[in-house]
């Protein structure tokens, strides 16, 4: 029988998301947003190689939504939606998602990456910034309650990472 100590650090790993991960990951979307996407917005995106989860301890710990559009002159990867579960905040979990996400829209060809932040999420964008997204404009009232967001870009090189 292998036991672990409390002091072991748990172990993350991410994957592409499963149809078995869809509850988890609409609990972590309502436990983390006020206007959460709904069941069936994470279920179109499955088979989608930006639908990625992180697991420790056989748990969901987050996940993340990303694609990429063709366009005429380039293509644009577009980071949808991530969360992380609220015990695993601060953890490196939101980091360890972003950084992959980042790179299967590069292997998909995006030559640049946007996301849309609440205007009041800090933390979120203090992240982004971190992974050299900058801010582009602001989108009065983009959110259903009224807020403005804040569409932030990052072009990506040869390397994705961050």
């Amino acid at each position: 029988m292998t036991t672990h100590a409390p002091e072991e650090r748990d172990e993350l790993s991410i994957r592409p998301a499963e149809r078995a991960d869809l509850l988890a990951v609409v609990r972590i979307e309502n436990e983390s947003f006020s206007q959460p996407w709904p069941y069936d917005a994470f279920e179109r995106f499955l088979g989608e190689p930006g639908f990625l989860v992180a697991e420790t301890n056989g748990r969901i710990a987050g996940y993340v939504v990303a694609d990429v559009t063709q366009g005429i002159a380039r293509s644009l990867g577009h980071v949808k939606d991530i969360a992380v579960h609220p015990d695993r905040r601060g953890m490196g979990v939101g980091s360890a998602l972003l950084s992959r996400s980042l790179g299967v829209l590069a292997a998909h060809g995006a030559e640049s990456v946007k996301l849309e932040v609440r205007r009041s999420n800090d933390d979120a964008r203090g992240l982004y910034r971190e992974f050299g997204f900058e801010p582009l404009r602001r989108v009065s009232g983009y959110y259903g309650d009224g807020e403005d967001a804040i569409v932030m870009i990052r072009k990506l090189g040869r390397s994705a990472r961050s």
